[in-house]
């Protein structure tokens, strides 16, 4: 037998009162019945409808003066009853019995239809409309029906455009209390909802449930035509219109076709330019009032949409939907020229233009042609010298983003990526994964075409390109082309100017944070490697590398005139010179030519009288020094 619980004593005795009083006065209309025939006279004036007390306050009429007296406590939020359990305080005794089952779980009212149970009668009665179908409340302006009160109030909301909840930290409304609540996350970042299994954290209970269905492949909707099976029902709807939608409005201009004459006219503001819609923030306009509400997001920094496999949040579900491939690996977007899978369509259409050649996009200011629109936006800021992008730290401008990421680790000087061998830190994992091979000294990778082999894979890819002078990557700027992204990623700095950089000794800024550690080594004198054959000592390695041919007698660098072999590719493009007599330094005194800016130099002091000073040895190495004089002696 079940025994009921109270909190205090007066709760118990009036319970007993309750069992024992007989109750001999009934309603004729409901039946409910009552102890005593004032209790009953004051119940029938319901069914009377005479309603005498009336609230000065807002005019809402009442039958008794009791119900009266309660309504007041609204406007003057008064709440006399307090919980003592959780000091929640409430306007009625009534709401305070009803609050007190959340904490001693009772629910008296159970669903003769499924038998599940309930803490408030009017709550049975709402669910029980479920399996009725019942849908009492219509809305008088779209004839939309609802089961509950509280859905038409809020509905009705949708042709009010009211928004009475609002955001007391960015300022944004919602129609909800709920909406309002969840959106406060945003700010907090509470993620309440966590799995079990895998213990990734969600903000909303359903995105949870949701997140289940991938641990249980629960797919609960299923197409009743061609029997798809989904996870989710709004995943089914969108599904339906593959066999149910017809496309009845089509655009008399470029004859694509809509379902609705809303979307067409939509459509219609791309031909138009018409943008309507403006946001109060930043003035931006838009052609349509849902591009509006996601642009929003930037400001409010709101996420809604989530990846149930991972948790990384976005702000428009296209976004998500295009993320959730990376989990899937599913690569819809095939290339018929060479059979290139991509994820998405634009990196498709993007990629076509590579075996097209085609540049749609033009720089109105220099004229120049681009195949990507994102490629010209960053090409105008070289006319513009517009630096969107700016280090929250320092205020450093950039303008690209991908600078500015760079840059943010300068300042934070995270590298959560450890060599396990030295202890040596990387900011990412690539450059962890290349510096192993330095220990391990394995060059398992061998070029079939000269036999130089590599530790990793990649090396082995890169170093192809020197063999087939395969080009992929394009400056947008002056269309000079590099075997490497990240060479191109380094050139742009040429042209930006961007120099991130600095050395602390004598404030010389680099671009690229190797050529500061190089420079380090001018104030250090440090000459970390050293020649195996004569202990030469170098301050860089490719001028290792340069000097070891000496010993090798190794000459990669041919004419193709007259054969002559030459240990670096500088040598040979001053020695090409010979042949093409070709003489790009010029007095601009009495307009003689020279093959080398240093017999240019040689050359002023006839003019200026300069005594000659003692040459720096560190201008040219000796071989080079002799190839100079040999091949330009009549230069004096």
């Amino acid at each position: 037998m079940n025994s009921k619980q109270f909190f205090d004593k007066s709760q118990v005795n009036q319970h007993n009162r309750n069992l024992i009083t007989e109750k001999l006065y009934s309603c004729g209309a409901y039946g409910k019945e009552y102890s005593a025939k004032d209790d009953l006279d004051t119940h029938n004036e319901i069914h009377t409808n005479n309603k005498s007390y009336f609230c000065d306050k807002c005019d809402k009429e009442f039958s008794q003066k009791g119900y009266l007296e309660i309504h007041y406590r609204i406007h003057e939020n008064a709440k006399p009853y307090s919980c003592d359990k959780c000091s929640k305080n409430f306007s009625t005794k009534s709401n305070l019995n009803l609050h007190y089952r959340v904490h001693t779980n009772e629910k008296p009212y159970s669903c003769v239809a499924c038998g599940k149970e309930f803490s408030q009668k009017s709550s049975l009665k709402t669910h029980y409309r479920v399996h009725t179908n019942e849908k009492p409340y219509s809305c008088d302006i779209c004839g939309k029906a609802f089961s509950q009160k509280g859905s038409l109030d809020a509905h009705h909301r949708i042709h009010t455009n009211e928004k009475p909840y609002r955001c007391n930290i960015c300022g944004k409304a919602f129609t909800l209390k709920g909406n309002l609540y969840t959106h406060y996350r945003i700010h907090t970042n509470e993620k309440p909802y966590s799995c079990d299994i895998c213990g990734n954290e969600f903000t909303q209970k359903g995105k949870l449930d949701r997140h289940y269905k991938i641990h249980t492949n629960e797919k609960s909707f299923s197409c009743d035509i061609c029997g798809k099976e989904f996870t989710q029902k709004g995943k089914l709807d969108r599904h339906y219109r593959i066999h149910t939608y017809k496309k009845s409005f089509s655009c008399d201009r470029c004859g694509k076709e809509f379902t609705q004459k809303g979307k067409l006219d939509r459509h219609y503001r791309i031909h138009t330019n018409e943008k309507p819609y403006s946001c109060v923030i930043c003035g931006k306009a838009f052609s349509q009032k849902c591009n509006l509400n996601t642009h929003y997001r930037i400001h409010t920094h709101e996420k809604p949409y989530s990846c149930d496999i991972c948790g990384k949040e976005f702000i428009q579900k296209c976004s998500l939907n295009l993320h959730c491939r990376i989990h899937t690996n599913e690569r819809p977007y095939l290339c018929i020229t060479c059979g290139k899978e991509f994820s998405w369509k634009g990196n498709l259409v993007r990629h076509y233009r590579i075996h097209t050649n085609k540049k749609p996009y033009l720089c109105d200011v220099c004229g120049k042609y681009f195949s990507d629109k994102g490629c010209l936006n960053i090409h105008s800021r070289t006319h513009t010298n517009e630096r969107p992008y700016s280090c929250d730290i320092c205020g450093k401008e950039f303008s690209r983003k991908d600078t500015l990421s760079k840059h943010h680790q300068t300042h934070s000087n995270e590298k959560p990526y450890s060599c396990d061998i030295c202890c040596k830190e990387f900011t990412q994992k690539f450059n962890l994964n290349i510096h192993y091979g330095t220990h391990i000294n394995e060059k398992q990778y061998s070029c079939d075409i000269c036999d130089k082999a590599f530790a990793h894979k990649t090396k082995l890819k890169m170093h192809y390109k020197t063999h087939t002078n395969e080009k992929l990557f394009s400056c947008d700027i002056c269309g000079k082309e590099f075997s490497h992204k990240g060479n191109l990623g380094m050139h742009y700095k040429i042209h930006t100017n961007e120099k991130m950089y600095s050395c602390d000794i004598c404030s010389k800024e680099f671009s690229r944070k190797g050529s500061l550690y190089k420079h380090h080594r001018t104030h250090t004198n440090e000459k970390p490697y050293s020649c195996d054959t004569c202990c030469k000592e170098f301050s860089q390695k490719f001028n290792l590398d340069r000097h070891n041919r000496i010993h090798a007698n190794y000459k990669p660098y041919s004419c193709d005139i007259c054969g002559n072999g030459f240990f670096q590719k500088g040598n040979l493009t001053l020695h090409s010179r010979i042949h093409t007599n070709e003489r790009p330094y010029s007095c601009d005194i009495c307009g003689k030519e020279f093959f080398l800016k240093s017999s240019l130099n040689k050359h002023y002091r006839i003019h200026t009288h300069e005594e000659p000073h003692s040459p720096d040895v560190q201008t040219f190495p000796c071989l080079q020094k002799m190839f100079i004089q040999k091949s330009f002696k009549y230069e004096l």
